[in-house]
This record gives structure tokens, sequence and C-alpha cells, in this order.
């Protein structure tokens, strides 16, 4: 057979080998296409099981719709379908750790017009009324450092409070005693830093605590880091021109109690570089918010398992990409929309509730409670609106579960109409379908 083979191939012709070479490389091409679909179904599938586990729609959602759009989402963008956060190991214990290990402490006065500089890992007990101080922590990339507000007082003119360099996380926790952080004028950078709020930290921050903190910020943002902002703990007080509290990475708060009063956005996160990230999770404590635009913004998500949460008034109340919210007691005054979903990073944009209190109560005008860009779910929960059109979305809308009372009236579904609302009947839905 190895002869026989030889001899066939030394009379075969050149246009024979030019077709199998071209053989070859139609098969290579076609095995790519056939990797990509494959990898394609396996996103699909995956995002298909993630929604289902969430949204608990039950028959009621249409397994083919939930199949389309999964495809339309993985050939309009790249990036992951909403899903809910992952929360089994967000906040460390000794973020939830509400006082610090004084045993090795170190403990400093505050002297007005003397920068105190943080360079190595350890615990830091700061007491003292100064001005034109900045505490700089300036730390190894592992270093944890642990500042202990204990009866602190500083105002500066032009630069942050606390300025955070380098370090692998940073705790500010206040004991039993009273503290206060303010900014006069308009920050200086660092040189190519741009230095924008009175705790400014380029690692991830931590906020605890028994005590209470008071930050003012005339001319920026009260609380700002490059990476995560957690509050697990104590009482706030912020008053800010713009952003109360802004992270590029995420917002956390698991407890505490948080007064806000800001000239733009209360809580925003938002994140350039990775869609998953730029969300807000909130799971306990006390938000009350007064915001001049948006109350609570999260590019990428917002995700509601509890806490109560008080929004006297703003622009809109909360948006992102996905709106999920769990448990918790809400109450809003929006001139905007109340709950808003609109694509941020993702072509997959929905709100879902799946339970808690919401109380939505909307400014006159061209204004839904709750407004989706894509689809809008209600599978449980207490809702009470109090608006000329309670709901509008460009997708599905549906009403799968829960109490829904829309201008004091109980409704059954979500009716979308063209109209806009009226009396409180029907499901009082304003919007189109693709």
């Amino acid at each position: 057979m190895k002869n026989n083979k030889m001899k066939s191939l030394s009379v075969m012709s050149m246009a024979l080998l030019l077709s199998l070479s071209a053989v070859g490389c139609s098969t290579a091409q076609v095995s790519s296409e056939n990797t990509a679909t494959t990898q394609t179904a396996s996103t699909q599938t995956t995002t298909t099981q993630a929604a289902n586990a969430t949204a608990q729609t039950g028959n009621t959602q249409s397994t083919t719709t939930q199949t389309a759009d999964t495809a339309s989402t993985s050939s309009s963008t790249s990036t992951a379908a909403a899903s809910a956060l992952d929360t089994t190991s967000l906040f460390s214990d000794r973020d939830l750790e509400q006082s610090a290990d004084l045993a090795a402490a170190t403990s400093i006065q505050l002297e007005s017009g003397k920068d105190v500089t943080l360079t190595t890992e350890g615990v830091y007990v700061l007491s003292g009324e100064a001005e034109n101080v900045t505490v700089v922590v300036e730390a190894a990339d592992d270093a944890k450092v642990q500042i202990v507000l204990d009866g602190v007082s500083i105002t500066n003119e032009d630069a942050p409070a606390i300025y955070v360099k380098t370090a692998d996380k940073v705790f500010v926790t206040s004991t039993d005693s009273t503290n206060h952080m303010e900014v006069t004028g308009t920050y200086v950078a660092d040189g190519d830093t741009n230095l924008d709020a009175v705790i400014f930290s380029r690692s991830d921050v931590t906020l605890n605590g028994t005590g209470s903190l008071d930050i003012v910020s005339a001319a920026g943002n009260g609380i700002s880091s490059k990476d995560d902002v957690k509050v697990t703990g104590g009482t706030y007080n912020i008053e800010s021109s713009a952003d109360a509290i802004e992270a590029n990475d995420g917002i956390l708060i698991s407890d505490g109690a948080i007064t806000i009063d800001t000239g733009k956005d209360a809580l925003h996160s938002e994140n350039e570089e990775d869609a998953t990230l730029g969300y807000i999770y909130i799971k306990g404590g006390t938000l009350n918010i007064a915001a001049v635009d948006d109350a609570i913004t999260g590019n990428s998500k917002v995700q509601i398992d509890g806490g109560t949460i008080n929004i006297s008034t703003s622009e809109e109340g909360i948006e992102s990409n996905y709106v999920l919210i769990n448990d918790g007691k809400i109450t809003m005054y929006a001139k905007n929309d109340g709950i808003n979903a609109a694509q941020k990073v993702s072509a997959d944009v929905k709100i879902e509730v799946n339970g808690g209190t919401i109380d939505v109560s909307m400014g006159s005008g061209d204004t839904d409670a709750f407004d989706s860009n894509g689809d809008l779910y209600v599978n449980g929960g207490t809702i009470n609106v109090e608006a000329t059109s309670a709901f509008d979305a460009d997708g599905t809308a549906q009403l799968n579960g829960g109490t829904v009372t829309v201008n004091g009236e109980q409704i059954t579904e979500i009716t979308m109409s063209h109209g806009g609302g009226g009396g409180g009947g029907g499901g009082m839905g304003r919007g189109k379908r693709p």
C-alpha cells in the first residue's frame, strides 16, 4: 500500500496539490468559525441560566425570547449579560469589624500646617484640631493601613484631609467620637493626579466605626476612590458640590447611617476600562439623600439586597444598566425617572424587582416611575407609585408577582400603551415594543 501511494503521488498534478492546499485552508477557517460559534453558544447558555436563576420569572417568560435576546447581546457587545453579584466575599472580616486593635497602635496629635505621612502598615490613632493638614498614606502595595479618628477636626483650603497614594487597603475607623473634615476651596492637583475630594484614595477604602464623621466639600466630591469605597458602620453627614461618594470599581454599603446633600450625584460608580465594575451594592444601613442630579448611579449595575433608602429629591432616583432590587425599603421622589435602566455597558438592559418595599413619587411632566430602555420584570415585593406614568419599557414588561399599586389602585398587569398613564387602572404603563 505504501508503494502504491507513492506512485499515485508521483503522478499527481500541481493543480491537485494546490487544490488540496486550498481545502486545508478552508478546513482551518471552518474550524475557527465553529470554535467561535461554540464559544458564543456557551456564553448564551450560561447567561440564560444566570438570568433564569435571578429573574425567577417562571413560565410567563418565553425561553425563545430569552435566547434571542441573549444572542442579540452577544453579537452587539463583548460585555456579559445582566446577572446578580456574587456577594459571598464582598466584605472581609476586618471590613465589618467596628473597632481597631490598638495594642500596637501609634498615636498622632495633629498640628496645623504639618502634613502626616504614613509609610508602613499599621494602626494610627489621630486626634486634635488642625488646619491645612493632609494625612498622606504612601505605603507598600500590599500594606493595610488603619486610620482611627478619635476626635479629629481638619479644615483645609485646597487639599484633601486624607490622601491615599499607595496601599492595598485603608480603613478609616471612628471611635465613639465626633469628627469633622472640610475643604473650603478648589483642589490643587498633585502632578498628574486630579485631587477632587476630602477623602481621596487611589486604593480600596473602608469606612467603619462607632462614631460620626462630617464631610464638607465646597468645590468637589466628598469621598473618591480609584478602587472600592465600602461603608460598614458609623454615622456620616456629607455635603458636597459634586458627587458625595464616587468610586471607579464599586460602592458597597452593609451598614451605617449616611446623610447626603449634594449638588450632583449622591452615589456614583463608573469604570471606563472594565464593564463588570462600576457597580453599587447595598445590603443594609440607612441612606438619606437629597441630590440635584441622580441619587444612585452605577454604570454596570445597582443591586439592593436590604437597607433603608430615603431619597427626598433627585433628578433620577436609581440609574444603571441593570437595576436589581431583592429587598430593602426604598422611598423616593424624582423629577425625571424614578428607577431607570439605560444602556451604559451592555445591550442587556433590565429592571428587576424581586422583593422589598418601594414607594415612588414623581414630579409632573414627561416622567416615569420605572423606565427601562430594555426589559422590566416585577416578580415580588410591594410597590406603590404616584405618577402620571408608572411604567415605561422598550422591551418586555411583566408583572409576575408582588403587590403593585398605582395612584391608589392595585394592578395585576403592566399594560404598555403609547398614551401615557391616567387614573391608575390597567397598569399605568407607557412605552413601546420593538
